[in-house]
């Protein structure tokens, strides 16, 4: 399980940015978190991944705080931003390696795992190409294989169907899915509603630093589309 307790977060002192924020992402969730630009949830996803600080509170993971054992913590975590920054001088395999030896894969592991998901978004046959020479949607599909092939508990997607052709948006549909199935984690952030309603089972809206809704996707939504309820709860005043 995620857990975010108590947890807040302020850059400049006595001014939050998130304000005592308690999320519990359970095993085989594929969890939306949306909310409008600006309202944190870049923020709370940074510190969920140990990129920012945090104030206040804890985040744990199976247990393990990000605080205590960050190490640990980490090595149980994908991230995929959503504007990811690749090593443009090194090729496709050479960067899957350089994360394959993060993560500690053997040579069975990675040779496997990366041949899977390479073939799975067709990416396979250009990965001894530089990544300086990759369109956007190669680029993404290369951070989404980095993701998957050291096979970790918590899954953090920043947008992650950005600049992804139709057949790949397809395949990563199907990929979080089985992750799921597995008892993994989806923590999945986006700004297109549609999707978050059809691919998730769960659902968090935050506004200005604080969570507004959490809770089960059919609960919430009902009778009504989540866009609906989006501009109900956050846009209209």
């Amino acid at each position: 399980m995620l857990q975010l307790k108590n947890y807040s977060l302020e850059y400049i002192e006595g001014k939050r940015v998130i304000n005592n924020l308690n999320m519990n992402v359970r095993e085989g969730d594929i969890y939306a978190f949306v909310g409008r630009n600006g309202v944190g949830k870049t923020t709370t996803i940074k510190s969920i991944v140990g990129i920012n600080h945090i104030t206040e509170g804890d985040i744990l993971l199976d247990k393990v705080s990000i605080l205590k054992d960050p190490i640990k913590y980490k090595s149980m975590i994908a991230y995929v931003p959503d504007n990811p920054i690749l090593y443009e001088h090194l090729t496709g395999i050479q960067y899957l390696n350089f994360i394959a030896d993060m993560f500690e894969l053997t040579y069975k592991e990675r040779e496997k795992n990366i041949k899977y998901y390479a073939e799975k978004f067709e990416l396979y046959n250009d990965l001894n190409d530089l990544i300086s020479s990759y369109s956007h949607g190669m680029k993404q599909k290369l951070v989404l294989i980095a993701a998957f092939i050291h096979n970790p508990k918590l899954y953090v997607l920043d947008e992650p169907f950005v600049g992804l052709d139709p057949k790949a948006t397809f395949v990563l549909k199907e990929i979080i899915r089985e992750k799921a199935k597995e008892g993994k984690i989806i923590f999945f952030s986006t700004h297109v509603l549609d999707v978050a309603e059809k691919l998730c089972n769960r659902i968090a809206i935050i506004k200005d630093g604080k969570l507004i809704v959490d809770g089960d996707m059919d609960r919430i939504i009902e009778d009504k589309s989540l866009e609906e309820i989006f501009m109900e709860l956050v846009v209209d005043e």
